[in-house]
Formats: C-alpha cells, sequence, structure tokens
C-alpha cells in the first residue's frame, strides 16, 4: 500500500510506501503498476535508471522536448538528496515555479514528476543512489538543461550557500529559462 502526498502542482505527487518492520530488517513494494495507476494515473514505464553521486554532485536540470517527454518516478536508495521539480508549461499557472523535497534511504519516499517538468537533485550525504523509472526512451536530440542557478527561476539550494557544487560539462552550458522561450 502506498500513501499519496499532493503537492502545490496538482500533477506532482510524494509517494510514501507502506514499511513492514520486524527483528529482520524491513520489506515495502517499491512500485505496484495496478495501485499506481488507481492512485496516481495509468502510467506507463519504459525504463528503469540509476545514478551514484557524491556530496555536492548537482544533477540537472533536465526534460526532454515533446514528443520525447518523459514521466519520471523517483527515488533515493542510499544517501539523500533534495530533489526539485521546476514547472515548464507554459500556459500552466504555475510556470516557472518550482518544488523542493528531501528524499533519503530513511523516508522511502518516491517523487512522482510528470511531462512538462525540468528535474534535477543535489547530493547532500556523503553519496547517494538515485533510481528511477521512465516514460520514454533517452532521446538525445530532444535532451535540454536549464541552468540550476537560473535567477528567474530562484531556487533555493540551502547546502550550496558554502559548498560549490559538482556539475557536469553539459549542466554548465544549459540554458537559461529565457534562452528556452525566446527559441
Amino acid at each position: 500500500m502506498i500513501k499519496v502526498i499532493n503537492t502545490k502542482f496538482s500533477d506532482v505527487k510524494i509517494i510514501e510506501p507502506k514499511i513492514h518492520f520486524d527483528k529482520r530488517g524491513y520489506f515495502f513494494e517499491s512500485f505496484n503498476q495496478d495501485e499506481f495507476n488507481n492512485k496516481v494515473g495509468k502510467i506507463k514505464f519504459v525504463q528503469d535508471n540509476e545514478s551514484a553521486s557524491s556530496f555536492g554532485v548537482l544533477r540537472g536540470l533536465h526534460f526532454q522536448e515533446a514528443p520525447f517527454e518523459q514521466s519520471k518516478l523517483i527515488r533515493v536508495i542510499k544517501g539523500e538528496i533534495q530533489d526539485v521539480v521546476v514547472d515548464i508549461r507554459e500556459n500552466s499557472p504555475n510556470y516557472l515555479k518550482y518544488i523542493s523535497v528531501i528524499l533519503n534511504e530513511e523516508n522511502k519516499r518516491q517523487i512522482f514528476i510528470p511531462k512538462g517538468f525540468a528535474h534535477g537533485f543535489l547530493t547532500i550525504s556523503e553519496s547517494a543512489e538515485v533510481v528511477y523509472k521512465v516514460t520514454d526512451l533517452w532521446n538525445k536530440k530532444a535532451e535540454r538543461s536549464l541552468k540550476w542557478n537560473d535567477k528567474d527561476l530562484n531556487i533555493e539550494w540551502p547546502r550550496l550557500t558554502t559548498v560549490k557544487p559538482l556539475i557536469s560539462e553539459k549542466d554548465e552550458q544549459a540554458a537559461l529559462i529565457s534562452q528556452l522561450s525566446s527559441d
């Protein structure tokens, strides 16, 4: 069983599993297609991905353009991250607003991010392992990145007040939101 928690974006959901503890440890269903369809929406995931990052690694903000957009279901199996979701749907009342949640191996929460949102995360523990499901395959030509520190997005990264993030060359060269809007 899962508990679905609404966020300020009606389509973005936090998924909280029911965890069964006993003297041996714990057990929970990390994904159940029928329950997900009934409580979140009918979604077909086509690929699972995994990444490992050290403290201070910032990945994102990533998305794919239509018709290759991806919905994602993100969870952390080791460590802790600050997960950020930005609404990039131009006709949305929440356009360019973001939410930030902490996902970690302790709370076992997941976040469902539908198409139309950019996504990124910052590793805030010594290391983190993140797994996620996507609804479309990666398409290099449709891949896009937004600057994590774009002043128009004004994302708060509390851990970055004293630490410089480690980011990929691709993310260093990411676009500002104003550059995407004018294309």
